[in-house]
């Protein structure tokens, strides 16, 4: 397969379970390499396909079908489990060992000869998905569509579809770093070797990486994820998740620490710095909005309160005034002793209200006995 150009793998992608034993880059899936990379691990996986002029510094062990484009190099044995293809000009170092049948193209060397079980063709082989592609187009055209059903299932291996490993073109994976130039994702619980270089990097959860992080813009590290080494970024945003633990420092645009992350190192940040806190935030919320609930209720109790003192002041001055005109004569012109009982009435109020009592209700109803008499 070759893969010119911008190529059909746009990122690297390390699917989940992928791990770096010894020498090897291990994944249960399909590994496919771009054009042009260089690659000083082993490669064990599924099936394997390499691009143009890939450099592979180790074994490749494919338990499926093997697939290496025209100049690559391997720098080990080559163990095939089922079939092999070889483009020219392909260079094995070691021994090529093919359970299948075998397409091998011109000028191919291997140094310590090669063994296949089924049939061996000197040719220059049709790429694996060209002619897959080819056999699907024309089973359509024909209009057997259970046989393209059936095709389709047998190269999807049935249900059972796992993510492949992407390494995009030009890149340089060794045990000292991972270098793209493109977005990188890592999966769940993996464990890798190497600082990793790339445009933006998202690693998933429970990894450990032996290197540290650097890319142009954001990083993710994801929940109960172990980085030995620090995370560093040019403008972009730098997400610790919950869980999380960076043995380096930290140096970002913007950085956002989750509850629960652990930070070894100092913490670098050119814009904001954030800390989320995940539990317990709602029902902070809503005991606030209860207590506002309950300080509301309390000012209606007391503008209710406020409106009983207004009516009971109404009240009581309504009864001074009846008060005040309970005690009036009905003659227009009083005795003298009446005038005597009057201004020694108003004394004693003035003397009241200056001492703050009120003047009591017996006194306008003493007048009114002196009044009757007199007009009697």
């Amino acid at each position: 397969m070759s893969l010119r150009g911008g190529g059909p793998i746009e990122e690297l992608a390390v699917p989940s379970g992928t791990t770096v034993e010894e020498h090897d880059l291990v994944t249960d899936g399909d590994v496919l390499v771009g054009g042009q990379s260089t690659v000083e691990f082993g490669l064990r996986g599924r099936n394997v396909a390499l691009g143009e002029r890939v450099s592979v510094e180790n074994d490749i062990e494919a338990e499926g079908d093997c697939r290496l484009d025209t100049w690559c190099s391997v720098d080990g044995n080559v163990l095939v489990g089922e079939d092999a293809y070889l483009g020219e000009r392909v260079t094995v170092t070691g021994r090529l060992m093919v359970s299948g049948d075998l397409d091998i193209g011109d000028d191919v060397t291997i140094e310590e000869g090669f063994e296949a079980n089924g049939w061996i063709v000197i040719r220059n082989p049709v790429p694996t998905l060209v002619f897959y592609f080819i056999v699907l187009s024309q089973l359509l055209r024909l209009g057997e569509t259970d046989a393209a059903d059936d095709l389709a299932e047998a190269l999807a291996d049935g249900d059972d579809v796992r993510d492949p490993l992407l390494v995009p073109r030009g890149a340089e994976i060794s045990d000292d770093a991972w270098r793209v130039s493109t977005p990188a994702t890592v999966g769940d619980d993996c464990r890798l070797h190497g600082n990793l270089r790339a445009e933006s990097i998202r690693v998933g959860e429970r990894d450990e990486v032996f290197g540290s992080l650097r890319a142009r813009e954001g990083i993710t590290v994801g929940a109960d994820t172990v980085i030995h080494g620090d995370v560093t970024t040019r403008g972009g945003t730098v997400t610790v998740e919950a869980g999380a633990r960076v043995l380096g420092d930290v140096s970002a645009g913007d950085l956002v620490v989750h509850d629960g992350a652990e930070i070894d190192g100092s913490l670098r940040a050119r814009g904001e710095m954030k800390l989320v806190q995940e539990t317990g935030s709602d029902e902070g919320e809503t005991g606030s909005d209860e207590g506002e609930t309950g300080s509301d209720e309390g000012e209606t109790g007391s503008d209710e309160g406020e409106t009983g003192s207004d009516d009971g002041e109404s009240g009581s001055e309504g009864e001074r005034d009846d008060a005040d005109g309970v005690g009036e004569p009905d003659t227009d012109e009083p005795s003298a002793e009446d005038r005597d009982a009057e201004t020694a009435t108003e004394t004693e109020g003035e003397t009241a209200a200056d001492s703050g009592a009120e003047v009591a209700d017996e006194d306008p109803d003493t007048e009114k006995p002196d009044a009757d008499a007199e007009a009697t």
